[in-house]
């Protein structure tokens, strides 16, 4: 199991902060933003291989289940 920022949403919000600065913003200006958007992903298979046996509740709010 995973869970961590997404990565697409911090290569977007990475975007914004690089077009802020070639508009002249100066980068010690910028704030430092957090994270705001996460995601659980659950790997079926390597919990199998374990023995680990995964709640059906969790595989419910996974993002990604990998078989």
């Amino acid at each position: 199991m995973a869970y961590g920022p997404d990565r697409a949403d911090l290569y977007r919000r990475a975007a914004t902060y690089v077009d802020k600065i070639l508009k002249g913003a100066k980068p010690g200006d910028l704030p430092v933003e957090l994270p705001t958007k996460f995601e659980l992903v659950v790997n079926m298979k390597t919990a199998k291989v374990l023995g680990i046996t995964i709640p059906q509740s969790v595989l419910f709010r996974a993002d990604r289940v990998i078989e």
